[in-house]
């Protein structure tokens, strides 16, 4: 089944030529797409069969509310927002004496609608006894466990200015309790970014506890390919898409994420091994590894005295991704359900309540072991089924488009699929196993998109031919392939504005029919850059604790891929940097960069730089060689640095 429900096909059918539209992405995209999106009735979809007389996510959601967060906008220093609790205020205004909201917009599907209004409830939440957690500041949760003395933070979130708003609304209704100990579940950015929020000097004292491996990950998925992924993250998550019914109603695992400044503390503790059992300020915890899971390094952990258990993100309320469409690698299906089965064996009568890094807690040991076990199969049957067809012969897209969960469980509210799809997750199983080509010679050496365009559009007659025959498509309900057109269209040429206005439409149409929040994104944010260019969108800042936590061998790595090989081709330079007691050579031969290490100076190093790391990063930034001693042929570095290409942050998607 594909995240796409039936009404956005019948709906979008006639969207290329109708009356104008009383729903927009903005304004400006209002008038641009006049004539182009007709509001339309629901049809019965897949999703309205779903089971919407059963609210017990509603309760769950609301069980143990202290209070609202009630400050307004979070600000960071220079008053820029990073966080506006309010602006989803349009997801709790908009009930229908419902607590479900399923008759909600026709502009949202109405299970997606269902998840956005359970996901706009924030506030500090009472867990269970001694655990809270602070809920929709931020994409993930912040929860905070009660010890002797003080207080556990469990994943801080993504921003220090979201973060420290958190702990000032768990601190202004439980007292001023100093903060024990930290520890990150894994090392995605929403669960340690905010860690300057709790710990303004650093660790000090203050033990900082994560899975084994942890650094490694959360540096170098930021820094490798940060760049690609930062820009289809703002498709993701729709960053520059206004927040209304219309567009933007969350991203299924939170609403959005935050944009402040990113910290990276490092742990203190690394945790290696199930059944370890460590006690932080008096709090008994045993830990559950969980590697290739959700995340490449990621722990469950088990409270054996409070009956309560984190399972982190490896089982939330929504599918998730086997490999997320901001790019990553892609994930094991199989392990996840396997390390599943185990927490169900470790967890099952021993605890009250579960709870994770996103949406709400799960209570009574019935229902805790239901989710873990619907999770469970729901990624074991994906993954094995997806294989299984693979032996068959099938193509990833080919397995997609009709690959359907069992009724039992298509039905559950957790296993929906949100964030996470079965169509892109099957063809990530695809990918794991089998690359990017499917075996067909024909597929095997494809034009790129611009002259497959130009090809396209050239055999079908021309721009006006395309168009024409895009909307008899769109007419006829086969909006997949009215979009393939198009697409083809504007890449073609881009300068049509016609075929833009066509695609936008149905992009419009076709995100607003999905269940997938991000599918959702990526489409609408499509269509507002097609009408109105790319919108430069803020993100999160980098702060100096990411940098920091570079080893210098990340930092050359970092580097490497930086280096514009055409241009480096006839260069050949080596060189030393002497930071501390080591020397890290350099060589830059075949345009390709490359690094050795150990307690000596190169015999051929032509360049040698004895420097502090913190002095490296301030040159690497632009910020001269202050402090930096150079013997050799000083022009070197300036060649060097000459051949790195900078990231461009807001290259081209929907247009070549």
């Amino acid at each position: 089944m594909t995240p796409m429900n039936r009404r956005g096909f019948v709906a979008a059918a006639a969207a290329m030529g109708a009356a104008a539209a009383s729903v927009s992405l903005n304004p400006q995209t209002a008038q641009a797409l006049a004539g182009h999106l007709p509001r339309t009735t629901r049809t019965p979809t897949r999703t309205d069969g779903l089971p919407y007389e059963d609210e017990t996510d509603f309760g769950d959601a609301d069980r143990g509310f202290v209070a609202a967060f009630t400050g307004g906008p979070i600000t960071d220093a220079t008053g820029r927002t990073v966080w506006d609790p309010g602006a989803y205020r349009f997801l709790t205004e908009a009930a229908d004496g419902r607590e479900g909201g399923h008759e909600g917009p026709d502009t949202v599907d109405p299970s997606l609608w269902r998840q956005a209004r359970l996901l706009s409830r924030q506030g500090l939440y009472r867990v269970t006894d001694r655990i809270y957690q602070v809920r929709g500041l931020d994409l993930s949760n912040m929860t905070v466990v009660e010890g002797d003395t003080g207080i556990i933070v469990i994943d801080p979130l993504i921003s220090a200015e979201t973060a420290a708003a958190a702990l000032r609304l768990y601190r202004a209704h439980r007292g001023d309790r100093a903060v024990r100990a930290m520890i990150y579940t894994h090392p995605h950015v929403d669960h340690f970014g905010g860690c300057r929020g709790v710990l303004p000097d650093g660790a000090g004292d203050v033990p900082v506890l994560a899975p084994k491996g942890f650094m490694e990950h959360a540096v170098s998925e930021n820094v490798y390919v940060g760049t690609a992924m930062a820009r289809r993250a703002g498709y993701m998550y729709g960053s520059t898409l206004p927040k209304n019914a219309a567009a933007q109603v969350g991203c299924g695992l939170g609403l959005t994420v935050s944009l402040g400044t990113v910290g990276l503390i490092a742990p203190t503790r690394y945790i290696g091994t199930t059944g370890e059992e460590v006690v932080l300020d008096g709090v008994r915890i045993r830990f559950q590894m969980t590697p290739g899971t959700e995340c490449q390094e990621e722990m469950n952990f088990l409270f054996p005295d409070l009956r309560a258990v984190c399972m982190a993100e490896n089982a939330t309320h929504t599918m998730h991704n086997i490999l997320t469409l901001r790019g990553a690698q892609v994930r094991d299906a199989h392990a996840w359900a396997g390390y599943l089965t185990e927490s169900i064996g470790l967890y099952d009568g021993a605890a009250d309540v579960a709870f994770a890094s996103h949406h709400w807690p799960t209570w009574g040991n019935d229902a805790i072991v239901a989710l873990l076990t619907h999770h469970r199969d729901l990624y074991g049957y994906l993954h094995d089924q997806t294989v299984r067809l693979i032996n068959r012969g099938l193509t990833g897209s080919e397995i997609a488009e009709t690959f359907r969960l069992p009724p039992q469980l298509e039905g559950v509210w957790a296993n929906r699929g949100y964030y996470g799809s079965l169509s892109h997750n099957v063809k990530a199983v695809y990918q794991r196993y089998m690359g990017w080509f499917d075996g067909n010679p024909a597929h095997l050496w494809e034009h790129p998109p611009a002259e497959q365009a130009r090809l396209y559009v050239e055999s079908l007659g021309g721009q006006a031919a395309v168009r024409a025959r895009a909307r008899h498509y769109a007419d006829r309900g086969e909006l997949r392939f009215a979009v393939t057109l198009l697409n083809h269209a504007v890449f073609n040429d881009p300068g049509d504005a016609r075929a833009k206005r066509q695609l936008a439409a149905l992009y419009t149409r076709m995100g607003q029919a999905v269940e997938n929040a991000v599918w959702r994104n990526f489409y609408l944010t499509g269509a507002q850059e097609l009408l109105h260019g790319i919108t430069p969108h803020a993100t999160a800042t980098l702060g100096p604790d990411m940098y920091l936590a570079l080893t210098v061998g990340q930092i050359i790595d970092s580097l490497a891929v930086r280096v514009d090989g055409p241009k480096a081709w006839s260069l050949r330079i080596v060189m030393d940097w002497h930071i501390g007691a080591d020397y890290w050579h350099l060589r830059l031969v075949n345009g390709l960069l490359t690094w050795t290490m150990d307690d000596r100076p190169a015999p051929d190093a032509a360049l040698t730089l004895r420097m502090t790391r913190p002095q490296l990063l301030a040159l690497l930034a632009g910020k001269g060689t202050t402090g930096i001693t150079m013997t050799g042929d000083r022009g070197l570095l300036p060649r060097l640095l000459a051949v790195l290409e900078t990231p461009e942050p807001d290259f081209p998607i929907v247009t070549p």
